[in-house]
């Protein structure tokens, strides 16, 4: 069914009411909150045709009706406002945000706190997929006679660090000719290129045992297909909601988080728009169900500088949250990051 203007208006006000109070809503809670200038009979027909059409729901505990995942999504790509953050809120994010960072999963901490803190729902965040990682520069530090820090800086600001020891001593000289063919050779290229061609390389360009070679490509490699970097932000504020109290959704919530690849999937699933809405059953994971996931990955030009994501309960500040994300978007593009 088609929705003309009016029942738009009243199912919005339904969504908007139910975010609000966590309550069913009922036909006089319209009329007294929301200036429709539409009588309480005409609402309650338009909310019984919106029940009809699947986009709202009656509880068993009150006359009063709940949006249903339909009704959330027809909100959500249709009615949604996305100018939903205040004055106050912009000074704090741009605030937050000018803090001086060093390294990309810096600002990923402070973002995630930061959207976490606005808008009161658990927020997680993921860095950038080592794939779309480009080498900047690699620097080799001698620590001791055997033992080497290869210090791996990427074009996103990225830096990965991994201590090398070996059997047999390296000289001063020998950490500089590795630095240069290290650099000559990687500069600029993405990190799967550390590989066997390129050990077979250096082992012939730089007439060195094996013994030295091998176990620095070893180890760059292992650091660089390490887990990347979760973050989690707001785990009690969920607590708060009274969704939570109920035992089975706080405790399919416990497992979510106590999961580290479910909440990696969640991260890397979608992608086809900016920012990507998943309402209960519209998560691919059965353990979601309950929630609603938002998520945004954060793009400047090509560089690819990771994921972030809300979860929380269907009942979820849309608004709220996309207003947010995408204000805080914004600025990190501007930054330039």
């Amino acid at each position: 069914m088609m929705l003309d203007n009016r029942k738009k208006r009243v199912l919005q006000a339904i969504v908007e009411e139910y975010i609000n109070t966590a309550e069913p809503v009922s036909s006089s809670s319209i009329v007294n909150n929301y200036e429709l200038n539409y009588s309480s009979a005409t609402i309650r027909n338009e909310m019984s045709d919106l029940e009809k059409s699947g986009y709202l729901e009656k509880t068993h505990t009150s006359s009063g009706r709940v949006p249903s995942e339909k009704g959330y999504r027809y909100y959500v790509d249709e009615l949604l406002k996305d100018d939903n953050i205040s004055l106050e809120e912009i000074k704090y994010i741009s605030d937050k945000l000018e803090t001086k960072v060093n390294e990309i999963e810096e600002l990923t901490k402070i973002t995630t706190t930061t959207i976490s803190e606005i808008t009161h729902y658990t927020t997680l965040a993921i860095g950038p997929s080592t794939e779309s990682l480009l080498i900047e520069e690699i620097k080799f530090v001698l620590l001791g006679p055997r033992m080497l820090m290869a210090i791996i800086l990427t074009n996103t600001g990225m830096v990965k660090e991994t201590i090398i020891k070996f059997d047999e001593d390296i000289l001063e000289k020998q950490v500089e000719t590795i630095n240069y063919m290290f650099n000559q050779k990687l500069k600029g290229q993405p990190l799967e290129t550390i590989d066997s061609p390129l050990e077979e390389y250096l082992i012939n360009e730089m007439r060195y045992s094996v013994k030295v070679i091998k176990p620095i490509i070893e180890q760059i490699k292992k650091v660089i297909s390490e887990d990347r970097q979760l973050y989690l932000e707001g785990t009690n504020r969920a607590f708060e909601l009274p969704e939570f109290n109920s035992l089975s959704v706080a405790k399919s919530f416990v497992n979510i988080i106590d999961e580290k690849d479910l909440m990696t999937d969640i991260l890397n699933s979608g992608f086809a728009k900016d920012i990507n809405v998943y309402i209960g059953d519209e998560n691919e994971k059965q353990e979601l169900k309950d929630f609603s996931v938002i998520t945004f990955k954060h793009k400047v030009g090509d560089k690819d500088l990771g994921t972030i994501g809300i979860i929380g309960p269907k009942r979820m500040n849309y608004s709220k949250v996309i207003s947010v994300m995408k204000y805080i978007n914004k600025k990190l593009k501007d930054k330039g990051i």
